[in-house]
């Protein structure tokens, strides 16, 4: 079999660090494939006014499997401020290219587990009856849509006067009817039957397929009544389909309150763009933090893998690098189960859970210790040390 093409997208910060070690893993593993590096992020944007050039794009578009590292988002006026000076005042506006990948190629499900490792010292715990110390195992898998919701970028400061019209003729705009326009900010979030079913039924037949016994829906349908009340309703129709499996409907502020009394009793999650992105750092934060928390962003033809962190560029110029590369690992992990390479995923995964276990080697996070560039000489694994130390327990 001819090898595979990966196309790999590092990205700003970390991303340059944490993505090179997930690449030494898949080469321990024997995963055979080639490399393709593709420009994305920070320094795009200041040079060309775009963070995902179009020949990323079509590296995507040939090869369809992407691996992604990190990236670096500041918001309108300060990305404007960093452009080159032969771009200022040319009409550029910077906008996430992560993001843009994402409605790009219809990645429009997104999913997250959040899985405990036995041994990690970052895992939630509780106290028990009599004071005891209680470890639930955290198992759970969050499905968030990925290209609709408040992340679709249809949004105005001082909306043009046909859009404030049309929004006025709803009963709640008047008490917004005397605002000046140019004092008015508007985000819309907007659902769509098509892609709310996509993600609701990847849901379902995810937890039929892995033995989860509950789907639960974690959107606000009793205040934001028609969009979450469309993917409640949908659930419902799909969840006839399951009848051996529960929906559970959860309010998405009682669901993080919840997740922190029993987050054992959840299984399969479900939400829009916006509660999706909450809720699923709400449980990476019971599983270790965001060094640990995966993620895979699917469409019909592309998919594209990546660690939920961001691109904390303070710690690129540590040397060694100190950060956690598990995240990206594990992303890679998802890569390899999307291209049906179960048997070497499952191998990484088990890798890494028997160098958690032994504990032996742990990076600054997990030592609870703040980052700074002395760790390593306090007793922390740098990067490197921990893929070394999870590519020995593949061998």
């Amino acid at each position: 079999m001819s090898k595979r093409t990966i196309v790999t997208m590092p990205g700003d910060g970390i991303g340059k660090i944490v993505l090179p070690e997930a690449l030494r893993v898949l080469d321990a593993v024997g995963f055979e494939a080639e490399y393709v590096h593709a420009d994305i992020g920070w320094e795009f944007w200041r040079t060309e006014g775009n963070p995902l050039p179009q020949r990323t794009l079509d590296l995507l578009e040939k090869h369809k499997i992407g691996l992604f590292g990190a990236i670096t988002s500041k918001p309108k006026a300060e990305a404007a401020k960093e452009l080159a000076p032969e771009l200022q005042d040319k009409g550029y506006v910077y906008y996430s290219p992560i993001v843009g990948l994402r409605q790009h190629f219809d990645l429009d499900i997104c999913m997250r587990p959040c899985k405990t490792f036995k041994g990690n010292p970052l895992n939630f715990i509780r106290k028990g009856p009599n004071d005891t110390i209680e470890e639930p195992e955290v198992d759970v898998v969050i499905f968030r849509q990925n290209t609709e919701g408040l992340y679709v970028g249809v949004e105005w400061t001082n909306p043009p006067e046909e859009v404030f019209n049309a929004l006025l003729t709803h009963p709640k705009m008047k008490k917004f009817a005397d605002v000046p326009r140019e004092e008015i900010a508007i985000s819309t979030r907007i659902f769509t039957r098509k892609y709310t079913e996509r993600i609701v039924r990847a849901a379902f037949e995810y937890a039929d397929k892995y033995g989860y016994k509950s789907v639960t829906i974690a959107e606000k349908p009793n205040v934001i009544r028609e969009t979450s009340g469309m993917m409640l309703a949908i659930a419902r129709e799909v969840a006839e389909e399951y009848p051996h499996i529960e929906l559970w409907n959860v309010n998405i502020d009682a669901m993080m309150m919840w997740l922190t009394k029993n987050p054992e009793d959840y299984g399969v999650i479900v939400a829009g763009n916006m509660f999706g992105d909450i809720v699923s750092d709400g449980f990476a934060g019971l599983v270790g933090g965001l060094g640990f928390a995966c993620s895979a962003n699917i469409g019909k033809e592309v998919a594209i893998f990546e660690p939920t962190h961001g691109s904390a560029p303070k710690y690129e110029t540590f040397d060694p690098p100190i950060v956690n590369p598990i995240a990206m690992i594990l992303s890679a992990c998802m890569m390899l189960d999307h291209l049906g390479e179960n048997e070497k995923a499952n191998r990484i995964r088990q890798a890494i859970a028997a160098v958690i276990a032994e504990g032996k080697v742990r990076t600054y996070d997990m030592l609870k210790m703040k980052g700074a560039p002395d760790v390593v000489e306090k007793g922390a694994a740098s990067t490197r040390q921990m893929t070394d130390a999870i590519i020995a327990k593949l061998q």
